[in-house]
């Protein structure tokens, strides 16, 4: 996947980003640059980057959690056969916790 294929979902995604879950809870935009600018969170275009090496193809979806003490991206991805693939990415520094894929 290139770079310029990665920019309509990271746009899209910046205007979703209130919209992120934490725990189960709306997690606040304020809550997410907050993060960021502390460097808890990486930002979601690296985080994209990343996830495009491991499973290229059509990103649908993200969520941030609180996992086990640390934060995570939940990340979903259509592969070019049309699989769905989850990762599951620490969001401190985009390092691959877990991948499942559809049958």
């Amino acid at each position: 996947m290139h770079i310029r294929s990665l920019t309509t979902p990271f746009l899209c995604l910046a205007l979703l980003a209130p919209g992120l879950s934490l725990a189960g809870d709306r997690m606040e935009h304020n809550e997410i640059l907050r993060l960021r600018a502390a460097g808890e969170i990486m930002p979601m275009e690296e985080v994209l980057r990343q996830a495009a090496g491991i499973v290229p193809g059509q990103f649908i979806e993200a969520e941030l959690e609180r996992e086990d003490g640390r934060y995570v991206y939940e990340l979903k991805i259509l592969d070019a056969d049309g699989v769905r693939h989850k990762l599951y990415l620490n969001a401190g520094d985009a390092s691959l916790i877990k991948r499942e894929r559809d049958r």
